[in-house]
């Protein structure tokens, strides 16, 4: 189990300040949000995107790849009756996955409430197809850059589209590729009417990355939520990708969110009994 951090934590300081910061607190990997690297990431030149993961090379990280895919973005949503709208935002996955590979990364967390929640009108099940017109448009892109595209479930607070892990299971069992597959995320699991190591359990052929956070927006140790039977659960299924951390609430402070969420999770992680 390798440990890593959304690096849009660290948003207060440059690019290279940032991952300092990550490899200074004990993190090997670092996973990005696209708009922390410019009003226009896919625009970014090839000498740009090398000098990137150069920068993250130097502090001895990894790149994990991309999450919040659509926030701070106009023009995309993943469910939008309009061909036009759907066949934009395929474009635009399609060269966050180039981006993403180009940085060295793997993994893309479409999470995105706000670009993938119903429209007036629009039902699930025209959602899904909806959905799933947009995905099998960027399969070949994910085939060619070798990267796989998480979806996240998320709770019904942030979205009224997939909520619970099954449901997305689902989707990708019809997705048919091995290039799109499941996220989980500790917040988003306590939403739903099972108990989270259940969930990753009975989610573990299908789950490819994971988020550790709590139901109070912030990191694991913070909050409430226990975290050692969810890491018992982590080792039990054989789960070998990353954890990272991924944090909304920033009141305790950015430096001491990113030091103690890591001893948290080590000690959860390394605890027998």
């Amino acid at each position: 189990m390798r440990f890593a951090i959304c690096n849009e934590l660290f948003e207060d300081r440059d690019l290279e300040s940032g991952f300092a910061s990550i490899a200074a607190c004990g993190y090997t990997g670092v996973e990005i949000a696209p708009f922390t690297l410019g009003a226009s990431p896919m625009e970014l030149t090839t000498v740009e995107r090398c000098a990137i993961r150069t920068s993250v090379e130097r502090h001895s990280l990894s790149i994990i790849g991309l999450h919040w895919l659509l926030a701070k973005t106009e023009g995309y949503y993943l469910t939008h009756p309009d061909p036009t709208v759907r066949h934009r935002t395929a474009g635009y996955l399609a060269s966050l996955a180039k981006l993403c590979a180009d940085l060295g990364g793997k993994i893309l967390v479409l999470g995105s409430p706000k670009q993938r929640s119903l429209l007036p009108g629009v039902t699930q099940e025209q959602a899904n197809a909806y959905a799933m017109d947009v995905i099998q448009t960027l399969v070949p892109t994910l085939e060619a850059t070798d990267t796989m595209l998480a979806i996240e479930p998320l709770s019904p607070q942030e979205t009224d589209f997939w909520n619970t892990a099954e449901s997305v299971i689902a989707f990708a069992q019809r997705v048919r590729s091995p290039h799109v597959q499941l996220h989980l995320d500790c917040k988003a699991m306590s939403s739903e009417n099972r108990p989270i190591p259940q969930i990753i359990r009975e989610s573990a052929e299908w789950t490819a990355h994971f988020h550790a956070n709590d139901p109070n927006l912030q990191g694991p140790g913070f909050g409430s939520l226990d975290f050692w039977p969810i890491f018992q659960a982590l080792r039990e299924t054989g789960y070998q990708g990353w954890v990272s951390v991924e944090v909304f609430d920033l009141t305790p402070g950015i430096d001491r969110l990113a030091t103690e969420s890591l001893q948290n999770m080590r000690l959860c992680a390394n605890r027998e009994t």
